[in-house]
């Protein structure tokens, strides 16, 4: 089934210890779409400027995403840019915000938009993201969001009315931290999913990711890579690959959402080895399945048979 996206679509300048990229296609929806692109069909709701390149739309195309909803607008596209830690990958500063014509985003869902299925609403101001759910004709199957420390800090209230209406939740470790005021993250997750959420997914970079549900949790790892080129856009493409899972499946099921949470790992893990979307979008299916594989002999180890028991120690 289909999933509708809604987020930024912007222009990345990043500096990493792998080195440096100016102007590089980026954006939550952005990642988002190309990740989940390879399983299911994705529609883009975002707004870019005068500035937005063609080929950049012709690179989503490519991808058999649905930019009916790219909307451009007079003026210059939504821009970032940052610099990441040389010692830990995974911390970044913050050099410079601009967001342009993003400033003025205010989505209007088309009819077929308001019908589908899947909604994953990236990491915007809470108030568009509740706008997006009065507007939909139908209730889909599944609703998930992102969100950021920003929001948690300065529009929680706004923040708790989104979550009372979404059944899966992405956040990192800080945020989820700073939503609940809890340390511990399976306290903060079930803290969390009392506010609406029934799955609480804990992005947790090269440590993996913690999964809780109602009844469970799980923890799927981070794929291991002997070099990581830049971390814009992980999270989001970790997303499309839960996401796209999930509604290529329609398997909702515990076991589904942990298949879910491993691909998006893989995902996520390909995000990482180039600048800007360049892996992502040069991916080959036999590449993203043998990866999952691969993530999958990680964790597998013999376990006890019925009769079996640890080796004890003879305690006489």
């Amino acid at each position: 089934m289909s999933i509708l996206v809604i987020g930024s679509v912007a222009y990345d300048s990043v500096t990493t210890p792998a080195g440096s990229r100016e102007d590089a296609l980026g954006g939550s929806a952005t990642y988002f779409s190309v990740a989940s692109s390879y399983f299911t069909p994705v529609s883009i709701v975002a707004v870019v400027g005068e500035d937005f390149l063609p080929e950049h739309v012709q690179l989503l195309e490519n991808k058999k995403v649905d930019v009916s909803g790219l909307e451009q607008k007079p003026g210059r596209s939504f821009r970032w840019s940052g610099v990441y830690g040389a010692e830990d990958v995974n911390s970044r500063d913050t050099l410079d915000t601009q967001l342009n014509v993003f400033a003025e985003f205010s989505p209007v869902l088309g009819h077929d938009q308001q019908r589908t299925p899947y909604i994953f609403l990236a990491n915007i101001d809470p108030d568009l993201q509740l706008g997006i759910l009065e507007q939909l004709e139908a209730t889909p199957m599944l609703v998930a969001m992102d969100t950021m420390n920003f929001w948690i800090a300065g529009k929680k209230a706004g923040l708790e009315r989104v979550l009372e209406k979404v059944d899966v939740l992405f956040v990192d470790e800080g945020e989820i931290r700073d939503l609940t005021g809890e340390v511990n993250l399976v306290t903060a997750a079930r803290k969390t999913m009392d506010m609406g959420p029934s799955v609480v997914a804990v992005k947790r970079g090269a440590s993996g990711v913690l999964l809780v549900g109602r009844d469970s949790a799980f923890a799927a790892p981070a794929f291991p890579l002997d070099l990581v080129v830049d971390p814009t856009g992980a999270g989001d493409s970790f997303a499309g690959g839960f996401m796209g899972y999930l509604a290529s499946t329609g398997d909702l099921s515990p076991d589904g959402f942990r298949r879910a949470a491993a691909l998006g790992s893989v995902m996520g893990s390909f995000a990482v080895e180039s600048f800007s979307l360049d892996r992502l979008v040069s991916l080959t299916n036999a590449e993203i399945e043998d990866r999952f594989r691969a993530l999958s002999e990680l964790v597998r180890f013999v376990p006890l048979g019925k009769t079996e028991s640890l080796p004890w120690r003879n305690s006489n």
